[in-house]
């Protein structure tokens, strides 16, 4: 159960981003052993980085302006503290195999570099090789979201299909750079329903800045998240439906009362008002 808990926690800091940029991770070690003194990188061949010693995954993050659980979820990294030298990661949002690199899952499968359309180059056939042994080429994906609930029907983008999980008064709107989903304003103790129906995958306060939350898979694309609650009434596995009280609003780990919803479509957070009612 213990090792079941931890590993949801690393799955939802990673669709969430929660607190990750103030977290550090252990830098990597050579072969004696010892921690190598942090040294430049490895330039980036179209999207790509190896990895040098005594680099960090938040070290590499910063350097190239990207977060880090964009780079947990564009190499599948389960655990960002387990990085090792020689090893490539994506760093980039369109980075694809396009760089000569060993793809992360891929059983060390090479993509090879692709020529410019037109170019000389361009006319010689492109050999895809495996390191010791051919193996098919994987690209570098988004994490995986645990398996869909059987039965279950995606929520549609149409308002209708989603219900509004307080009611309460928006107080900050959605912003792609700021605030990731709606903080609905309320009193300590008021509703929070299921926006619509699913499985909780997640209930606790283990990831720093959400406070006591919970997180609802519906299907393989969406998940809906419900943060800072004074009293949390599911658990993990549960399967609940729209409407159904899930908590009670709070101010934990927030400036006051308030519940913060988000809508993650395939790990990224959506602007709720796109898929709620109009009120």
């Amino acid at each position: 159960m213990h090792k079941r808990t931890q590993y949801f926690i690393v799955l939802i800091a990673a669709l969430l981003g929660a607190g990750c940029a103030s977290q550090g991770t252990a830098p990597v070690r050579d072969g004696s052993g010892v921690a190598a003194a942090p040294s430049a990188a490895t330039a980036s061949v179209s999207g790509f980085h190896t990895v040098r010693p005594g680099e960090t995954l938040l070290g590499i993050a910063r350097q190239y302006g990207v977060t880090l659980p964009d780079l947990v979820a564009w190499n599948r990294i389960t655990d960002p503290d387990q990085i090792h030298v020689g090893q490539t990661l994506r760093v980039s949002a369109t980075a694809a195999a396009t760089a000569g690199s060993v793809a992360p899952g891929s059983g060390g499968a090479v993509v090879t570099p692709v020529p410019p359309a037109g170019s000389a180059a361009a006319s010689v056939p492109i050999v895809r090789e495996p390191v010791g042994g051919r193996a098919p080429v994987v690209e570098p994906a988004a994490i995986e979201p645990p398996t869909a609930v059987p039965g279950e029907q995606a929520p549609a983008a149409s308002s209708g299909q989603w219900a509004w999980p307080s009611a309460g008064t928006v107080v900050a709107g959605f912003n792609e750079a700021s605030n990731k989903g709606l903080d609905i304003g309320g009193k300590v103790g008021d509703p929070v329903f299921a926006a619509a129906a699913g499985k909780v995958v997640y209930a606790g306060s283990g990831l720093r800045g959400y406070g006591k939350l919970i997180v609802i898979k519906h299907n393989q694309e969406f998940n809906s998240v419900y943060a800072h609650n004074d009293k949390l009434l599911v658990k993990e596995d549960d399967q609940v439906t729209q409407g159904q009280k899930i908590a009670e609003l709070g101010s934990s780990e927030a400036e006051r009362p308030k519940l913060h919803f988000e809508i993650r479509k395939q790990g990224k957070a959506v602007d709720p008002t796109g898929y709620l009612p109009a009120r």
